[in-house]
């Protein structure tokens, strides 16, 4: 058997399902976290689209969905010299370490995963294998650069402990100090961004009116109108948080507002307690058009050229298999496989 070669220090993985149409609260709650992270850690960024099709899609739309997460990516921040971006299906190594992780993990820790219950509803039966196990895909995505890190939001922790029981029961399974057990990267600048017509809902691409979300493609115009019709109450804003309990799109308003301004709730509402949204919804359009519309504008820039992109994710998976590609054949040794991992 090879050496166990040390592990990583600071490598971070995270990945994003290529869904299309990124909004606000896709942004402020996970994109700009990645690219601060950047600043410290050894980067690894991925488009799910393995993940994607655990349900069906049509293969045009995915396409382009890929190409649109990988823009709104680049136009956030994250650059393909600092970080290694691509999408996950050129790098084989997901794949191969996700069926010996499926020879690892337990019917009973599957049948834990909240995910699984709420995606496929009351038809379980007729649901994917592919939806079942992609768990197990998860932990591959992570395990197979050996991460030490992840960036997590909620409803990704449980998710998280099953890469950690996996990678510890792989590693007594064999008796080998091979993978690490990745820690959660909890930001507690990650913000909760909720609809525009609704503070009690959150901010997303399946609701029917373009008018709840903001989305990263918009332009100035349209960022500043969103603000001006997002729902509110008649009433001045409080000068202490305290006073937005109970009251949802006040609350969410001047969330965007601090996220956006790098600030917190109590610093806007020590500027604008006491003032109506006739003078805070203004202030709050004019700070989200300098923050957003650069990025609209390099994101629709990036588009208008799929071909840069494309080249940008190819060479991403190249240099994302130069990493996975020696572990799994690491993997492949332990296990007991013969090949590349024991000649």
């Amino acid at each position: 058997m090879t050496s166990i070669p040390p592990m990583p220090e600071n490598r971070i993985f995270s990945g994003i399902q290529p869904t299309g149409n990124l909004h606000l609260g896709n942004y402020l709650g996970a994109i700009r976290n990645w690219v601060t992270l950047q600043d410290n850690f050894e980067s690894i960024y991925c488009v799910v689209d393995l993940h994607a099709i655990t349900v069906p899609q049509d293969p045009k739309a995915l396409r382009q969905s890929t190409r649109e997460v990988a823009a709104s990516l680049l136009a956030a921040g994250i650059s393909p010299e600092r970080s290694i971006l691509f999408n996950q299906s050129c790098v084989p190594q997901h794949s191969q370490l996700a069926w010996v992780f499926n020879c690892i993990a337990r019917l009973g820790w599957l049948n834990r995963m909240t995910q699984f219950k709420e995606k496929a509803g009351k038809n379980r039966e007729n649901a994917t294998v592919g939806l079942y196990s992609y768990p197990t895909l998860m932990a591959a995505d992570i395990l197979a650069y050996r991460a030490t890190h992840v960036p997590v939001g909620e409803d990704q922790k449980q998710h998280l402990e099953l890469t950690r029981d996996i990678a510890q029961s792989f590693n007594m399974a064999f008796d080998v100090p091979f993978f690490p057990l990745p820690e959660p990267q909890i930001f507690g600048s990650a913000t909760r961004v909720m609809s525009l017509r609704d503070g009690n809902s959150k901010m997303s691409k399946s609701d029917a009116s373009d008018n709840s979300r903001i989305n990263l493609t918009d332009d100035a115009d349209l960022i500043a109108q969103k603000i001006r019709k997002a729902k509110t109450d008649p009433d001045a804003l409080p000068s202490e948080a305290a006073g937005l309990a109970g009251r949802g799109e006040a609350q969410n308003l001047v969330g965007i507002y601090a996220a956006l301004a790098d600030s917190d709730v109590d610093a806007v509402l020590s500027e604008f307690g006491g003032r109506g949204f006739g003078d805070f919804k203004p202030a709050l359009a004019d700070l989200a058009v300098s923050r957003l519309a650069p990025m609209g504008a390099r994101m629709r820039a990036l588009l208008a050229n799929p071909g840069d992109i494309d080249a940008i994710l190819a060479d991403g998976a190249a240099r994302a298999e130069a990493i996975a590609a020696p572990i799994i054949d690491q993997v492949n040794d332990i296990v007991g496989f013969l090949g590349a991992g024991n000649r």
